[in-house]
């Protein structure tokens, strides 16, 4: 029998635990905590009792190609876990559950999507409410799961997006990267390492950042403020929407919000910025006018 959830809003009970839920089901038998932060060792120094780590760009990922992990790596993974197919699994971290919801969006790949619920207010609400830490790592009894090859039905590609720009295909590009990615200002935040070799934004796309999704607590906003906030960039869910960014990690929080909290059908373009700025031969937009990056 899965742990239900408590919530208000049949989409957000789906998608979403309160911290004061969590606390009162940390030793509930199907349920299995697992933090995905973007900062390393931020498990180390403390983390929810009986939360698992997963380190996303190892555990998630194919390390030498650029992929999610594939299916024998995937059910390794959730074998270690103790993860079965009717485990609810809550997936927390920093940076307002920023890479939780990439670990949600490889998960539902697999089939794991109902099952699979975010912590709202991840960390930071956690800890701003003093509740428990641990600094122990739990011991869990390995699972069986197996996994087949992922879905494609939640990934958008670069043919994808390229068919978007030329207008050949009738979808909508969300791009939740910064303003000044957007246009072009800057290729990406300071301090990053994956670059691209042009600066802007796929023709045709929208931009909503990612965060704007969020509460000053880390929690996500109510759906009436999420479908405000979305229609005023022309997103309804009445067409489909890819949701973009730079590798398509802060894309997969959109994409969490859009497709488990709205129900709008939405694919998540991991290759992102990365892929789309250092292809040779496509449109680009780029309102600040710094195209070339180079010296």
């Amino acid at each position: 029998m899965r742990v239900a959830a408590e919530a208000k809003e049949p989409a957000r009970e789906s998608a979403l635990v309160s911290t004061e839920w969590l606390e009162k089901n940390l030793d509930a038998p199907k349920l299995r905590l697992v933090e995905v932060s973007v900062e390393p060792g931020q498990y180390e120094r403390g983390h929810i009792p009986g939360a698992q780590n997963v380190v996303w760009h190892s555990d998630l990922v194919e390390t030498v190609t650029r992929d999610i992990a594939g299916p024998e790596k995937f059910a390794t993974l959730l074998r270690r876990l103790g993860i079965d197919r009717d485990t609810t699994i809550v997936l927390y971290g920093d940076n307002n559950n920023w890479f939780a919801a990439w670990g949600a969006w490889v998960l539902a790949q697999y089939g794991l999507v109902d099952n699979v619920k975010l912590l709202d207010g991840g960390r930071k609400k956690w800890e701003a409410e003093k509740r428990p830490l641990d600094t122990r790592t739990p011991e869990v009894k390995a699972s069986t799961f197996q996994a087949a090859q992922p879905s494609a039905g939640l990934r958008a590609r670069f043919a994808d997006v390229l068919a978007v720009a030329r207008k050949e295909r009738d979808e909508q590009i969300l791009d939740i990267r910064s303003p000044d990615e957007f246009s072009g200002k800057v290729i990406a935040p300071a301090g990053v390492q994956e670059l691209a070799i042009r600066a802007g934004h796929i023709p045709g796309s929208v931009n909503v950042p990612w965060a704007k999704a969020v509460n000053p607590d880390g929690t996500i906003k109510s759906t009436a403020e999420l479908k405000a906030l979305y229609a005023a960039a022309g997103i309804d869910g009445s067409k489909p929407i890819i949701t973009s960014c730079r590798i398509g990690e802060r894309s997969s929080h959109s994409w969490f919000v859009l497709s488990r909290i709205l129900g709008y059908p939405v694919r998540n373009y991991d290759g992102s910025w990365t892929e789309y700025g250092n292809a040779v031969g496509v449109p680009v937009v780029n309102l600040a006018g710094t195209v070339w990056g180079g010296k």
